[in-house]
């Protein structure tokens, strides 16, 4: 039987696109720097934002330190507000918790306990674990191991819901479970939205007993 449910963020709990993307070219644009192309707009929904500044650095180590230095001062509130939730969060999260644990395991770091708050997740989440935590991003199984030894749950009996191979990949690596959400991964397991997971979760459920 699944005990824990663990969420990615982006492209699960939200779409967060528009927030991402304007995010990124705020900080390039401080220095100066051209915005993403649209290679880097793929990668920016998936990829730490460590590896997305690092890929855009190109091995200056200058130019990398100044985008950290931009983030540590800059005021993340406008990129929130552009986030788009498929549905109100916590009453949805607050119902699944009735009978699950909750996780939230994501390549996001300084942002996330702003961005929990933000969400009106406080107190929701049994752990979390994320890049902010210095270890390895995903699609390394990292922050999915970190996120299971701290709600005390083995992964045979934990589900990770992402919406890109690396989710995947994390996932598998873990010896976890996984339910794809979206149009941007292909899997056995897909849902549309979160909206659908209780269903999702069911069904995962039946098979294993």
């Amino acid at each position: 039987m699944i005990e824990l449910v663990m969420f990615d963020a982006d492209g699960v709990l939200f779409d967060s696109t528009e927030s991402n993307i304007a995010y990124y070219n705020f900080i390039f644009a401080q220095l100066g720097e051209p915005p993403l192309d649209r290679t880097e707009e793929i990668a920016s929904i998936s990829y730490a934002a460590s590896e997305v500044f690092a890929a855009r650095a190109r091995g200056d180590a200058a130019k990398l330190a100044r985008m950290h230095d931009v983030t540590r001062t800059m005021d993340q509130t406008p990129f929130f507000k552009m986030l788009r939730p498929s549905l109100e969060l916590r009453p949805f999260m607050l119902a699944l918790k009735r009978r699950y644990k909750l996780g939230l395991a994501t390549n996001r770091s300084a942002t996330v306990p702003a961005l929990v708050e933000h969400l009106g997740l406080a107190g929701v989440f049994d752990a979390v674990a994320s890049a902010l935590d210095k270890v390895r991003p995903k699609p390394a199984p990292d922050i999915l191991r970190l996120c299971l030894d701290r709600a005390a749950v083995e992964a045979p009996r934990a589900v990770y819901v992402g919406d890109s191979r690396i989710d995947y990949e994390a996932a598998d690596s873990a010896g976890m479970h996984f339910i794809g959400v979206g149009t941007r991964i292909e899997h056995h397991r897909m849902i549309a939205t979160i909206a659908d997971l209780e269903a999702a979760l069911e069904r995962l459920d039946a098979r294993r007993e």
